[in-house]
């Protein structure tokens, strides 16, 4: 136990098992369970072993935030007194472990210029109908496989929309936990209620509707309703549908949606980032004026 009180732990040997979540962290997205491009179906050490990661001082201070357990802390030595306060905040169990920058680039496998990462326990996953009962406001992600759109968009949808909104994906949809989706919403999936189901393209959309929502599928389709001329006091309870990059939403979806919205652009450009577009339309459902 340090002086401030901190269970620090020098790191005198990067094959300790303590530090085995840390290794090799470049590689976990290739055989993430919910990425259409892994390698395999392995999951990797940290989902096997139920964890995942946050690094950087403004991810792990949204951790302490938030009511997820906190495993285990990797700092640099040359970080360790910035982040001294931040840690204060742990449980006096939770060890710290301490290490020079060029061995933690080793151990995670790329260079950490934030020289923090916070290892922490998942939850057991929420269910479909808990999330549909307990939200007023819900963002679908259908087949959403890049971390940074996802990460993005849980972002945008904490600012919007706030309490009372969550995120349903399918299962095609990459995990909203890893390291790099995490980084990108600021630590934000954090504090959003989300489920994952894998019977999104079979019954899905009808589960949404009986659970009192209005689907609105975003869409560049030059005969969808323009964005503005939706009007959020009739949609109480909004069920925003986004699909991947490039290919947007599936026909199917599209076609079975209650609503289907466009955000008119110009001439030439026929189509917005996803997290851009969804940040949009979220911002309009929100302002019911």
């Amino acid at each position: 136990m340090g002086a401030s009180g901190l269970h620090l732990i020098e790191v005198r040997d990067l094959h300790d098992p303590r530090l085995e979540v840390y290794r090799n962290q470049t590689d976990a997205w290739l055989r993430a369970r919910h990425n259409p491009d892994r390698l395999d179906d392995r999951p990797d050490a940290l989902t096997r072993a139920g964890l995942f990661m946050a690094e950087g001082i403004l991810v792990v201070e949204q951790l302490l935030l938030s009511d997820y357990e906190v495993h285990s802390v990797l700092v640099s030595r040359s970080r360790l007194e910035r982040v001294e306060g931040l840690l204060a905040r742990l449980d006096p169990t939770v060890p710290i472990f301490v290490c020079e920058a060029r061995a933690m680039n080793e151990l995670v496998g790329f260079h950490i210029h934030r020289g923090l990462l916070a290892c922490a326990h998942r939850r057991a996953p929420a269910s479909v109908a808990s999330l549909l009962g307990s939200c007023e406001r819900l963002l679908v992600m259908e087949d959403l496989a890049n971390h940074d759109n996802v990460g993005g968009i849980f972002r945008s949808l904490r600012a919007l929309w706030g309490e009372g909104a969550g995120v349903l994906l399918n299962d095609r949809t990459c995990d909203p936990l890893y390291r790099k989706a995490l980084r990108v919403s600021m630590g934000h999936v954090l504090h959003v209620p989300f489920a994952e189901t894998d019977t999104w393209h079979t019954h899905g959309m009808e589960r949404v509707r009986q659970a009192g929502f209005t689907t609105i599928a975003l869409t560049p389709a030059p005969d969808a309703m323009d964005l503005q001329d939706l009007d959020p006091a009739q949609i109480p309870r909004p069920a925003l549908l986004v699909g991947a990059e490039g290919p947007g939403l599936r026909a199917s979806t599209i076609e079975q949606a209650d609503l289907r919205v466009r955000i008119p652009m110009r001439a030439g450009v026929d189509s917005l980032n996803v997290t851009v577009a969804a940040s949009l339309a979220m911002h309009h459902l929100a302002c019911a004026c």
